[in-house]
């Protein structure tokens, strides 16, 4: 996927992932980065798992992303301490 694309599902895993971990949301550039961060997370675990990785903007690749959002939202907060930056 082009840079544009990972941006977009990367603000869209993180926004779904802040919502679940703290109903608060992280801010927009806040949710990119770990959004896109997550779907490289949950990409990996997919893959470690046999369900494959994070291959291109559908529900399934989506679904790996916002889980790996949440993972990486769960360790962000633990290490801030908080749920706003």
């Amino acid at each position: 996927m082009n840079w544009l694309v990972w941006i977009i599902f990367g603000l869209i895993a993180g926004f779904i992932g802040s919502k679940l971990v703290n109903k608060e949301g992280q801010g927009f550039l806040m949710n990119v980065v770990l959004g896109i961060l997550g779907a490289v997370v949950g990409g990996w675990i997919g893959v470690q798992l046999g369900l494959g990785g994070v291959t291109g903007f559908n529900l399934g690749s989506l679904l790996l992303a916002v889980g790996g959002a949440v993972v990486v939202q769960v360790i962000y907060r633990a290490f801030t301490g908080s749920s706003r930056p």
